[in-house]
């Protein structure tokens, strides 16, 4: 068991907080409005409680489930509060007709917030290949990662495992930005390939 706070009160945020909590984790959500956060708590169950905005989060483990147009300035707005921390980063930095990234080609929406985040942060990419719904459907999916501190990338592993997902290292950084290409892979699957947003991401080994 671990401690996760969850920045953010949206779809992805309460998925991600009502797996947690099945999972045995203390889990905390933190929201602007103070309404809304308890109401997610109560839905939640399992102990979970409300953090404040602006004020340092209880988890080792946080959760930025908040849109890519926000994901930076939340950061910089918490600043030293996040000391110490692991970010999980799970935005999907998307141009409006998701028609491709709406970051530059060499960056990634995870670079951008660790350099606005303290040095003592470490942010893993993760979760922005699953859609909010199929993840809060349950079942074993696979979620892809990266970043650049082995130690956080096996906290947040697992913290994965240990809600029933698998876990697979991607590589490092530079890796996030095709973490994130593939969001508007999947919208586009979801309009042509497949016909609907009801689908996951996975991968098959073959021995």
């Amino acid at each position: 068991m671990s401690s996760i706070s969850i920045i953010g009160l949206g779809g992805m945020g309460r998925a991600i907080g009502a797996r947690a909590v099945e999972g045995g984790h203390a889990v905390e959500v933190i929201g602007r409005d103070p309404a809304k956060a308890g109401e997610l708590v109560a839905a939640l169950g399992g102990g979970a409680t409300a953090g404040k905005f602006g004020t340092a989060p209880a988890g080792d483990v946080v959760i930025l489930a908040v849109p890519y147009a926000g994901a930076v300035p939340v950061v910089a707005q918490y600043g030293d509060a996040l000391a110490g921390k692991v970010i999980v980063d799970i935005t999907n930095p998307m141009k409006a007709d998701a028609s491709g990234l709406a970051t530059p080609e060499d960056t990634s929406a995870a670079q951008e917030i660790a350099k606005a985040a303290p040095a003592s942060v470490h942010v893993v990419k993760a979760f922005n290949t699953v859609f909010g719904h199929i993840l809060a459907r349950g079942g074993a999916l696979d979620v892809l990662l990266a970043g650049d501190d082995a130690r956080a990338k096996a906290s947040v592993s697992g913290f994965i495992s240990s809600l029933g997902l698998r876990p697979l290292d991607a590589g490092g950084p530079e890796m996030a930005h095709w973490l994130e290409g593939t969001g508007p892979l999947m919208v586009s699957l979801a309009r042509h390939g497949v016909g609907d947003f009801n689908f996951s991401l996975g991968v098959s080994s073959f021995s």
